[in-house]
C-alpha cells in the first residue's frame, strides 16, 4: 500500500589524489573462486540509517500507546467517582425529602 520513497545514494568518488611522497602499500582483492555461483552483488543503498528509524517509529508507537492508555485510565477512574458522587448526592437528597 504505502512505500515510502528512499533517497538516491550518494554518488562514489572514483579518483584518489596520493599526497604523500612515501610509496602506498597495494591491497591485493582475493582471487575469484572456481565454482559456478553467481557474484554477490551490493546494494545501492546503505541500510544502517533506516534501521534507526524503524526503531525511533516502534519507540513513538510504544509511547503513543503508553499515553492512550493513561488517558482511557483517567477517563475511566473520573467516571468512577462521578458516578459514586451522584450516588451520594442522591442519597443525601432522599434522606432530606422523607424528614
Amino acid at each position: 500500500m504505502l512505500r515510502p520513497k528512499l533517497p538516491d545514494a550518494a554518488p562514489v568518488p572514483t579518483t584518489h589524489l596520493i599526497t604523500s611522497a612515501a610509496p602506498a602499500e597495494r591491497h591485493h582483492a582475493p582471487a575469484a573462486c572456481s565454482c559456478q555461483h553467481a557474484p554477490a552483488h551490493s546494494t545501492d543503498r546503505p541500510v544502517a540509517p533506516y534501521v534507526g528509524l524503524g526503531a525511533a517509529a516502534v519507540a513513538a508507537v510504544l509511547v503513543v500507546g503508553v499515553v492512550l492508555t493513561a488517558l482511557l485510565a483517567t477517563v475511566a477512574i473520573t467516571a468512577v467517582s462521578v458516578s459514586i458522587a451522584a450516588l451520594v448526592l442522591r442519597s443525601l437528597l432522599n434522606r432530606a425529602n422523607t424528614r
